[in-house]
């Protein structure tokens, strides 16, 4: 089947680090290896890890002042509204996306790339996926991953939220089956189109070729960082304020006099790191604290297997709606993870089975749920074993098979969507 992949999202560089950029190569690595040729079209192409396999399409290009004044007349605002920096990044999105169909069609032809099926990872702003599928009559399908008006609203600001919300309706509606990664997302997508007969969970997955325990990997990044045999507790994944790791260095700095050897490895980047950082070292923790960075995705499970155990330290949120890849890839790589009870974790967690779970935001819990792994290494091992065995049911190749299972043999919905 060829399977055409729309990524339209600017903020998502295919070739980044991201969980999202990870999420689309995982996707496409297994449609590939399932025997489906996949042509990916994208907004930004970024730069840090291998391509994945099939065609790459960069879909870029900034609109023209022109077409960004006939955006802001079509929303009904002043020309003075484009001085506004989010209103202008707003109408520019909705104008790469009334443009985006005609290149992808130009591009497709020259190609002789005729797809069978559309597949469309949902972006703010964004529903040209229902014409491109429309054009081609083949089925959509569409990928939810967060609710992203709520998102913007919350931590970036918003100007055009009807247009974000007419943008969102339009594509959740002319989809024939929504992929939500979460049941939070998928409740979300359910409120919106006032069903949820079309909704499907499907959680991400794991690369079980390249996520498994590495020892000699994991060995040479302890020696170049003299840890030793030393216990390490590890996070990966970027230094955002709900990731929480200020509360986990606040975690370990009670841990170190029942386990004086102990230290703490937080690798990614993130707004909250340089904080991080500073804290660790007005606490007298520098040593012992090792914040290394950024690290591409191939590096991962050598990161992991450097690490005893690892934690996912989310803080308490109303509606968490994540499906953390970080947790499956832990325990893939035969690493038990230290994560709280919330939304869709305690769906992998098996408390004291692959890991442990500790009610959100609670220190103390999340301290003795680690202090009861470091206190009995064989168990903790065994634990790991486990954890990889409940892996080997999320490969991303039978996450992929059952999601491209649900495209229907039918009338594409985007031909009946006005």
């Amino acid at each position: 089947m060829k399977i055409l992949y729309l990524n339209l999202d600017r903020g998502i560089p295919v070739l980044g680090d991201k969980g999202a950029s990870v999420h689309v190569r995982s996707f496409i690595t297994a449609a590939d290896a399932l025997g489906h040729e996949i042509l990916l079209a994208c907004a930004t192409v970024g730069e840090g890890n291998p391509r994945p396999p099939g065609h790459l399409l960069h879909i870029g290009g900034k609109p023209s002042p022109a077409r960004l004044t006939a955006e802001c007349a079509a929303a009904k605002l002043p020309l003075a509204a484009l001085d506004d920096q989010v209103t202008s990044r707003e109408l520019a999105r909705l104008a790469y996306d009334h443009a985006a169909p005609e290149k992808i069609y130009e591009a497709l032809a020259a190609l002789n790339f005729v797809p069978d099926l559309v597949y469309e990872r949902h972006a703010l702003f964004h529903c040209s996926g229902v014409a491109i599928a429309a054009h081609y009559k083949v089925p959509r399908l569409l990928e939810v991953n967060a609710p992203l008006i709520h998102e913007q609203r919350t931590f970036r600001g918003l100007r055009l939220e009807a247009q974000a919300h007419r943008a969102e309706r339009a594509s959740y509606h002319g989809a024939d089956a929504i992929i939500a990664v979460s049941g939070g997302v998928g409740a979300h997508v359910s409120a919106v189109l006032g069903h949820s007969r079309n909704v499907h969970i499907v959680p991400n997955g794991v690369d079980l070729t390249r996520f498994t325990a590495d020892a000699p990997a994991g060995n040479a990044i302890r020696q170049r960082l003299n840890l030793g045999a030393d216990p390490v507790i590890g996070f990966i994944g970027s230094f955002k304020p709900w990731h929480g790791v200020s509360f986990l260095l606040d975690v370990f700095a009670d841990l170190l006099p029942q386990f004086p050897t102990l230290h703490l490895l937080a690798v990614g980047e993130g707004p909250e790191r340089e904080a991080v950082q500073a804290r660790a070292a007005a606490l007298g923790l520098g040593a012992r604290v090792i914040l290394p960075g950024r690290a591409a995705h191939d590096e991962i499970p050598a990161w992991l297997s450097a690490m005893t155990l690892t934690a996912a330290p989310y803080l308490p949120q109303p509606d968490f709606y994540f499906s953390p890849m970080k947790i499956v890839e832990s325990l893939a790589a035969s690493r038990p993870a230290v994560a709280p009870d919330i939304g869709e974790i305690s769906s992998v967690i098996r408390h004291g089975q692959n890991g442990m779970l500790y009610p959100p935001g609670d220190a103390a819990q999340c301290r003795a749920a680690i202090a009861s792994l470091l206190a009995d290494p064989a168990a903790c091992t065994a634990m790991g074993a486990t954890a990889a065995r409940d892996a080997a049911r999320l490969g991303w190749e039978a996450v992929v098979g059952r999601i491209l299972g649900l495209a229907p043999a039918g009338t594409p919905a985007s031909l009946s969507v006005a």
